[in-house]
């Protein structure tokens, strides 16, 4: 990968870059954990766009070196602040497996290495820079930032940790994509208003003396109680999940010590208008070319080319972060603007004609979820999909339609792929097919990512996702259009084991879903706990925050290899673990050579199926071997 097509468009990364651009002191430094990529995915790159756009100078500290203070003067003081990310995932998960061990690679580091970044990055970026200038603002945003903005559990050192507010001693909080906040936050600063005095912006949060707590406030128990009482985390994660509404949602307060965390209201989201100027700005869609020589950054293999279209969820999964950070009210980019960025890429030299993606956090989103929303805000304790479709939903996928025709129609594109995910039951609430069939025709790149993540309606209802017989319904109508067009296309099903509330019952009642409907996934995801989201709430309390039930969590090792291993039972090297898992339940009916069998009984087999077991299977019948690729949204 080449930058030929614009040279020096970056911002600047050193001095030498300063100078060039006539700049003496920047008026802003962003500081990542990531490599430098000004592509409209990476937060980043769009927040310093956008105080590039209002008029600023602004500088890029990538990665920069965690042993001392050194690298945080590289560009020198600046005039008014420092604003700082982890990158685009918290620095935990890309640093470690669920099983807590160290990843060898990181796909947002040049070259994809392992360890350019920090454990707790925020934390020891924010120490270092008040280290080199103790007096300059600091302003803290990103995933990381923003799902641990209350209290929250920690799943690497498995306890609840503070705000993270008070770990990185930082000025000010930004929650959500966090444009809006990003603009009157500099304004005020270049205005001369002390930073300590910004308290009323939406979408931040502050610490204050609790005389200053502001009133009419939803008050959380405080961070000792949550720490001591996991009834209290449990109410505390309620109330912080049901004001994360910009019409309904008042400002929130826990207090940590001497100190009281305020959490003012979201930021309104934006528009179409401004969606299409933020996505606009003259990135350069790529890696910086100090990179070239380390063969890149990985991460922008599979979105250089892509586009977003959309923002929010209204499904908000349970285990999922994006109604937390991005919101569940959905917003979307005019067709003209997102023609643009289409026509653009065609004069890409790298471009080779194929739109990766048009999507978002769910790509067949472009509309609310239904009218009362605009005046009333999103249902509190209510979801828009599960575990059915709310009678007022809106499932309307003309529009998108309609984008997606003119975006075939440009010249110098050959295809148009979604690969975002899409909501099949969603689709399935339209009573016109019509996308359902031109998304089988023209926009499924081989295999098409859905996510029904498990087949038992109790974890299901737990993930707060819709229950099994709306993917059976979809697979049976996909595998029809499929064949009805003469390719050969698959589903890759995103499958999640050991989810709070999965039993080993469960587990084996998806093993034979999966054995049921020819799914063979290659690889399966345990379940996570990332700060912030309802269903960590239950793995840390064994509590259901909304409803106040119990729930069972699967936690020590052998439980969760058993439940993952279920649902690979095909696998030879499995089978051993999964015979456990089946004597355990007190499964051994499914032991054996017997239609319906998850494995042969070796001990009357020597590990001999059946004949009719070693048919060769057809391509439809292979449709699950497919290998599940990696979340990249979770």
């Amino acid at each position: 990968m080449t930058n030929e097509h614009r040279p020096n468009d970056f911002l600047p990364i050193s001095k030498s870059d300063m100078h060039k651009r006539g700049i003496a002191q920047l008026d802003f430094i962003c500081v990542t954990g990531d490599s430098y990529v000004d592509h409209p995915t990476f937060g980043t790159a769009i927040i310093s766009r956008v105080i590039e756009a209002e008029g600023f100078s602004v500088g890029i500290l990538a990665q920069p070196g965690f042993r001392n203070a050194n690298d945080m003067q590289k560009l020198g003081r600046p005039k008014y602040a420092f604003l700082v990310s982890s990158g685009n995932i918290d620095s935990m998960v890309a640093h470690y497996t669920v099983a807590k061990r160290k990843r060898s690679d990181d796909a947002y580091t040049a070259g994809g290495k392992a360890g350019r970044r920090p454990d707790r990055a925020l934390t020891v970026y924010c120490r270092l820079i008040k280290e080199a200038y103790p007096d300059v603002p600091i302003i803290i945003g990103g995933l990381e930032a923003s799902l641990r903005r209350f209290a929250h559990y920690d799943y690497w050192a498995d306890e609840v940790h503070p705000s993270i507010l008070l770990s990185t001693k930082a000025d000010l909080l930004v929650y959500g994509m966090g444009e809006n906040q990003t603009i009157e936050i500099v304004h005020r600063l270049a205005a001369g208003e002390p930073i300590e005095q910004m308290t009323d912006i939406r979408g931040t949060c502050y610490l204050t003396d609790p005389v200053n707590t502001p009133y009419t406030s939803a008050q959380c128990p405080d961070y000792d109680a949550v720490c001591r009482d996991k009834k209290l985390y449990a109410k505390a994660t309620k109330i912080q999940m049901a004001e994360q509404d910009e019409v309904r949602g008042k400002t929130v307060i826990q207090r940590h010590g001497n100190k009281m965390l305020v959490q003012n209201p979201p930021m309104f989201a934006l528009d179409g208008e401004a969606l299409d100027r933020i996505y606009e700005l003259p990135y350069m869609r790529t890696y910086h070319p100090v990179y070239e020589s380390q063969g890149g950054v990985p991460a922008i293999q599979e979105v250089e080319f892509s586009i977003t279209h959309n923002r929010g969820c209204f499904g908000a999964c349970n285990f999922c972060s994006i109604a937390f950070h991005q919101g569940r009210k959905v917003t979307c980019r005019t067709h003209e603007s997102v023609i643009r960025e289409a026509e653009a890429m065609t004069k890409n030299p790298r471009f080779k004609g194929y739109i990766s993606d048009v999507g978002g956090p769910t790509a067949n989103f472009r509309l609310p979820s239904c009218e009362l929303q605009k005046e009333h805000g999103l249902c509190k304790e209510k979801k828009c999909l599960a575990p059915q479709p709310c009678k007022n939903l809106v499932a309307d996928h003309r529009d998108y339609v309609s984008l997606l025709r003119k975006l075939r129609q440009i010249k110098g594109v050959k295809k148009v792929f979604i690969r975002s995910g899409i909501r099949y039951d969603y689709m399935l609430c339209d009573q016109d097919d019509t996308f359902f069939k031109e998304l089988v025709a023209h926009h499924v790149s081989g295999q098409l990512r859905v996510a029904p993540e498990h087949c038992s309606a109790p974890v299901l209802d737990k993930m707060g996702k819709p229950h099994i017989e709306a993917y059976r319904t979809f697979l049976k109508k996909y595998r029809e259009e499929t064949a009805k067009i003469g390719k050969e296309q698959y589903l890759v099903p995103y499958l999640m084991s050991s989810h709070p509330s999965s039993t080993l019952n469960d587990a084996i009642e998806l093993a034979m879903f999966l054995k049921e409907a020819r799914i063979h996934p290659d690889q399966v995801q345990d379940f996570y706990p990332t700060p912030g989201t309802v269903s960590t709430c239950m793995y840390y309390t064994g509590i259901d925050p909304i409803s106040g039930e119990s729930v069972f969590v699967p936690k020590t090792p052998q439980e969760k290899a058993m439940q993952r291993a279920l649902l690979q039972y095909y696998k030879p090297e499995n089978r051993e673990i999964v015979r456990k898992a089946l004597i355990l339940a007190n499964r051994r009916d499914l032991i054996g050579n017997r239609e319906g069998c998850l494995i042969p009984d070796t001990h009357t087999s020597q590990g001999h199926a059946k004949p009719s077991q070693n048919k060769r299977r057809t391509s439809w019948q292979n449709e699950g071997r497919i290998k599940n690729t990696k979340r990249t949204k979770r």
